[in-house]
């Protein structure tokens, strides 16, 4: 009975445990393949190029959103609650704090302003 049941356990083990195999590779096969990658780095440069050319369209209408008069608003809130912070940070007594600011509040009020102008005039832009 010991012995089945040691049987079965195995079996479990085989069953739930991965089975993982590396493969072997010759030294010949491996010089070859480098002299492969050189050929494939000359094309994925090409690539590149053309990748570069195309920027994200909803990023660029997030940064006009960010550049409207609400925008610019909620960004100075934004950037003078961070110096806020900072600054209480330098202080050498902060960690012993009651109290410390976070500026979460003005950055989702900002992040949430810029999305939802950027979001209606994205399908405008898409193709």
């Amino acid at each position: 009975m010991v012995a089945s049941l040691t049987e079965i356990l195995e079996e479990l083990k085989e069953v739930f445990t991965p089975t993982v195999a590396k493969a072997e590779e010759d030294v010949e096969d491996v010089e070859e393949d480098e002299d492969d990658e050189d050929d494939e780095d000359d094309e994925d440069d090409e690539d590149d190029e053309d990748d570069e050319a195309v920027s994200d369209q909803y990023d660029t209408l997030r940064a006009e959103c960010q550049e409207t008069e609400e925008g610019k608003h909620l960004l100075h809130h934004y950037m003078e609650c961070a110096e806020r912070v900072t600054k209480a940070q330098e202080d050498p007594n902060y960690a012993d704090a009651e109290y410390k600011e976070d500026c979460v509040e003005e950055f989702f009020h900002l992040h949430h302003y810029i999305n939802e102008c950027a979001a209606p005039k994205l399908f405008d832009h898409l193709k």
